[in-house]
């Protein structure tokens, strides 16, 4: 049993690497401006080429791949820390309103700014989504000591989310034109216009975030198996459960002031996961949602630049498509199961 369940481990991790590294070649390789294999090996590894090509691949395609594997993989790490934290598979940043709040406040930050011609720089912006995060958890956290029901606490989150994008929308709507036209594309969730420098912010602050949450596999095990189990086991609840909201929202909050809200990848993808695999051990899931969440975002982020070109899909719209017949099955799953 061990070893189908090793080989099984084996072969997802292989399976997500490979398509991985496919989606990164198809990804480069895609655009209104086409380009051979040959090309674009000389182009990654030896510098050379057409300086119009060289241009395309590593100042524009390359720093939006490195963006959606980077925040993918973060977004589903948050997603699942949160349904380890709730109980509950379908909690999740956009399904909890959590990602709305810090829309809400990046959007504010982002006005205020462009009205004093002041540029808004990425901690400033990772900042002011990670401040609306937790906002939002503090709401949600005040909603589930007085609901029982999950449920309950799924349609609570809902509704603060629609009241941050209300809100939201309010400020834009009595905001100058031009501030409009910087917001529409980061609004609806897009991984374009990301240089190299906000790769490295993003990459500076989701990494690290990533190997605390790896380096806490063992209570987070402890954890799913019931609170006082864990308090046995030695691990320190109050604490564990401020790591757990801390961490989920600095990566909610790095994907929302990059990327924008992008909606149910921190539901789907760890629920994919943890079905392959066919354990929820957290030591296996965490490398695996991360690689699953970079894997879903370039394929949809793929399908948001490709289908409809020149037009450009918001990729929120492109992850709902795929995310969101995941949600209803786990819904109609759990119902079966009551």
């Amino acid at each position: 049993m061990d070893k189908k369940a090793h080989r099984r481990y084996g072969f997802t991790f292989l399976l997500l690497g490979g398509l991985l590294i496919c989606l990164l070649v198809w990804n480069i390789n895609s655009g209104s401006v086409k380009l051979s294999v040959n090309d674009i090996f000389r182009i990654l590894f030896f510098h050379e080429g057409d300086e119009t090509a060289y241009n395309i691949i590593w100042e524009i395609r390359m720093p939006r791949i490195l963006a959606g594997i980077i925040l993918g993989g973060a977004l589903s790490v948050s997603g699942f820390l949160l349904q380890t934290f709730f109980s509950n598979p379908i909690a999740g940043p956009f399904v909890l309103g959590i990602s709305s709040g810090a829309k809400l406040i990046v959007s504010l930050v982002m006005i205020v700014c462009l009205e004093r011609s002041i540029v808004a720089g990425s901690g400033i912006l990772i900042l002011a989504a990670f401040v609306g995060s937790l906002i939002c958890m503090g709401f949600i956290l005040l909603i589930s000591k007085k609901v029982k029901r999950m449920s309950m606490l799924v349609i609570g989150g809902v509704m603060i989310g629609y009241i941050c994008s209300a809100v939201t929308d309010f400020v834009v709507t009595f905001a100058d034109d031009s501030n409009i036209v910087n917001l529409h594309n980061w609004s609806m969730g897009s991984f374009s216009g990301i240089a190299w420098g906000n790769v490295a912010v993003m990459a500076a602050v989701v990494l690290p975030t990533l190997a605390a949450v790896f380096l806490m596999s063992k209570p987070i095990s402890a954890y799913q198996l019931g609170e006082v189990y864990a308090q046995n086991m030695g691990v320190n609840i109050k604490v564990f459960r401020i790591l757990l909201i801390l961490l989920s929202s600095i990566l909610s909050a790095c994907v929302t002031a990059f990327a924008g809200p992008i909606s149910f990848v921190g539901i789907a993808v760890p629920h994919i996961v943890k079905n392959i695999l066919k354990t929820a051990k957290p030591i296996l899931v965490i490398p695996g949602c991360f690689l699953g969440g970079a894997v879903f975002c370039l394929f949809c982020d793929l399908i948001a630049r490709t289908v409809f070109a020149p037009t450009e899909l918001s990729i929120s719209s492109v992850t709902a498509v795929f995310g969101a017949p995941v949600v209803i099955y786990i819904m109609i799953r759990r119902q079966q199961k009551i």
